[in-house]
């Protein structure tokens, strides 16, 4: 049985060397188009172009560009069985429980590997004018791209005890950003919930 495990683990790190590969040459081919997510804010603006929105639900209930298409192509992997079951600890063990993330269907991907995947499928099926928003949504500023939803984009994919506690680099770069106010409220913000916790 672990033999079977580490052949498949060696064939997913296999395939994920090889998409990497194929996700450059779209780029340096230039059949991908990479702009900044400033960039992308203009484009959307002065020619109406579409902004396809691949990232899991529980990064896009957080934030989103407003009239964005959201169509995920992974998401949080919900089912609670044997087979599941040892991812879910495997991810649970490497860092989930500090950064939140959660386990996707098929594996775990960064965001830019998400957009790449898609960007890869769009143009396999057709579509010829596509551009990537390097670094996703999380490296985009508030006045990039109009935003809907709770949290800004910077913070919308993050969780955890590192959110919690305010350890993320987004949190410490708003934090030295902002000065004392944001640390301020970071640190109201912990005793509050650790008083709610407590009171529960």
């Amino acid at each position: 049985m672990q033999a079977v495990e580490e052949e498949y683990e060696l064939k997913q790190v296999r395939d994920m060397a090889a998409a990497r590969k194929r996700w450059e040459a779209l780029i340096r081919e230039e059949k991908v188009k990479v702009l900044t997510p400033r960039e992308a804010g203009y484009a959307i603006q002065l020619s109406n172009k579409a902004l396809l929105d691949v990232r899991p639900a529980t990064e896009h209930e957080q934030a989103w560009v407003k009239g964005s298409t959201w169509i995920p192509i992974f998401d949080v992997d919900n089912r609670f069985d044997i087979g599941s079951l040892s991812g879910k600890i495997t991810n649970y063990v490497m860092g989930g429980w500090w950064s939140g993330v959660p386990v996707l269907s098929f594996d775990s991907f960064d965001p830019t590997d998400l957009s790449l995947a898609a960007c890869e499928l769009l143009y396999n099926s057709g579509y010829k004018n596509l551009l990537w928003i390097q670094g996703g949504l999380e490296a985009a500023e508030e006045e990039d791209l109009q935003r809907d939803g709770p949290q800004p984009f910077k913070f919308a994919g993050i969780g955890g005890v590192s959110e919690f506690l305010g350890w993320t680099d987004q949190q410490r770069a708003a934090a030295a950003k902002e000065g004392w106010g944001y640390q301020l409220f970071l640190s109201a913000r912990l005793v509050c919930k650790s008083f709610y916790c407590f009171q529960i």
